[in-house]
């Protein structure tokens, strides 16, 4: 009869074991939707997105390529599009546009052109006040560093530079070129400015500040397509004609 009795409880304990350890496993092994993925130490990590630079003197030229961040849609192939009004269709910047667009389907060269025309005043307007922090955002290195000297030349024969803009009236594009995922385009302004250069004494030694004149530039700006930043830098300039 004992034997019986034990031999009764030792099964119905191994029961309840049985029934507990299931409904545990029923439950713990649900899934809720709120699990972490297992941890992947080959995994991507993800960048956290880049603070705003929209307080800062960098001129932003619309259109320029996605939104910082945002990836590049890819383009099988380039669409020619009729560029009449921005350039000469069928004409080598015509091609050049294409091929941007191809790699970055967001870029608007009316608005890039826009852009380019506050650029312009900007640099311009920082380059006769020796502003060398905002020239710093907006120029390449080889650039900025024909800026410098230009500035120190004038600071050490103690010269000053006023420039007044009467009106920028044109800016168009007219060269673009895309070489290894870089992009370059030119820009030609028409202009006119009221500038003169004052020596130590406050003597006007070059210009007038009264005569109004016609200025011919072209500008270049580069950038490298895809990339998270989406600003253009200038990285050359002549004189027009």
């Amino acid at each position: 009869m004992m034997q019986d009795s034990l031999d009764l409880t030792t099964l119905i304990f191994l029961g309840l074991a049985v029934f507990v350890i299931w409904k545990l496993r029923s439950v713990l092994g649900q899934k809720t939707g709120s699990e972490r993925p297992p941890f992947n130490p080959l995994a991507r990590r993800e960048e956290p997105p880049a603070a705003s630079r929209d307080g800062d003197n960098v001129v932003r030229l619309p259109g320029a390529g996605p939104e910082r961040g945002a990836a590049a849609a890819p383009v099988a192939t380039a669409v020619p599009r009729n560029w009449k009004g921005v350039v000469e269709p069928n004409s080598p910047a015509a091609r050049g546009l294409d091929l941007i667009l191809q790699q970055e389907p967001g870029f608007d060269p009316r608005a890039f052109t826009d852009g380019a025309k506050s650029a312009y005043e900007t640099i311009v307007t920082a380059f006769a006040k020796g502003d060398r922090k905002t020239l710093k955002t907006l120029l390449s290195r080889e650039v900025a560093d024909g800026f410098e000297r230009a500035i120190q030349g004038r600071e050490r024969a103690g010269q000053t530079v006023e420039t007044t803009f009467v009106s920028i009236d044109r800016a168009e594009i007219v060269g673009v070129d895309v070489r290894n995922r870089v992009a370059q385009v030119t820009v030609r302004y028409l202009s006119k400015l009221i500038t003169a250069t004052r020596g130590p004494q406050g003597q006007v030694v070059d210009g007038s500040p009264e005569k109004v004149v016609d200025v011919t530039d072209v500008w270049t700006f580069a950038r490298t397509l895809g990339s998270r930043d989406p600003n253009w830098q200038l990285v050359a300039t002549e004189a027009g004609q």
